[in-house]
């Protein structure tokens, strides 16, 4: 075998390298979600998948990128007629060793926030679902605003305000009709089913999906008049899971940003 079969052997070689490798760990993470979805396993069971691979799936990305860089050198300086096949295939390994990172890099990223599921504009009062009630037939968690197992109402305020210090009423100059018909825009940008929109009460619902697990979510807007102003009030809150990973709060700070 002279040196330039040989070297094409190699490049075939790192080329199905790369593909298996990334393919095998992109297909692993994938199916941390999926088996969810499809009641293979509990969410908490996909969580630990993404948990326990976090740490490795940077350096597997890294040497993915690594081997199809040297399938395109090596490609170049032998002028293999294949060339554009062997970087392809490279390449999809390598995307998908990329996925494989970010997904559970954005879990991992999301564990900084305090292990609740529920959040409210008001805490004290906070709006109250009606048209959602009967959809929540089968779900873990109460509607009962910071019932959250081992910590007391106070304590889920107190952590609730300091991950989101901006959750608050919202007193905006407008109608309430007006205000009503730009939080129904907003919450239709967001892409969340409307479940009930009903402006002679101010009351808005909706369900959200979570993007990787497709965790369903409550949320209800209310909307009334104060002074000359109109104040607003949201709340969003999981229908499973201890802790939402910031899912609630975060949904609410979007809400108010296109708001």
């Amino acid at each position: 075998m002279n040196d330039s079969t040989s070297s094409k052997t190699y490049l075939d070689w790192i080329a199905i390298a790369v593909l298996a490798v990334g393919l095998i760990i992109g297909l692993i993470i994938l199916s941390a979600p999926a088996g969810t979805w499809l009641g293979l396993w509990v969410f908490g069971t996909g969580f630990q998948i993404l948990i326990t691979l976090d740490p490795f799936t940077p350096w597997i990305a890294i040497v993915c990128a690594v081997g199809l860089l040297a399938v395109i050198v090596m490609s170049l300086q032998s002028k293999a007629k294949n060339t554009a096949k062997l970087c392809s295939l490279a390449a999809i390994g390598t995307l998908s060793a990329v996925i494989a990172w970010y997904i559970p890099n954005t879990v991992q990223a999301r564990l900084v926030y305090p292990v609740i599921h529920d959040a409210s504009t008001d805490v004290v009062n906070p709006p109250m679902y009606v048209t959602n009630v009967p959809l929540r037939a089968e779900a873990a968690n109460p509607m009962e605003y910071g019932t959250v197992e081992g910590f007391t109402l106070e304590e889920h305020i107190q952590l609730q305000q300091e991950a989101f210090p901006d959750l608050v009423p919202q007193l905006i100059d407008g109608s309430p009709q007006e205000v009503f018909d730009r939080a129904l825009a907003a919450l239709e940008t967001m892409g969340l089913e409307i479940t009930a929109a009903v402006p002679e009460e101010g009351r808005i619902e909706a369900v959200a999906s979570t993007f990787w697990f497709r965790f369903k979510d409550d949320v209800i807007i209310r909307i009334q008049s104060e002074g000359n102003q109109t104040r607003i009030d949201a709340r969003s809150l999981s229908r499973v899971g201890r802790g939402d990973l910031g899912a609630n709060g975060l949904r609410l700070q979007e809400f108010f940003s296109l708001l």
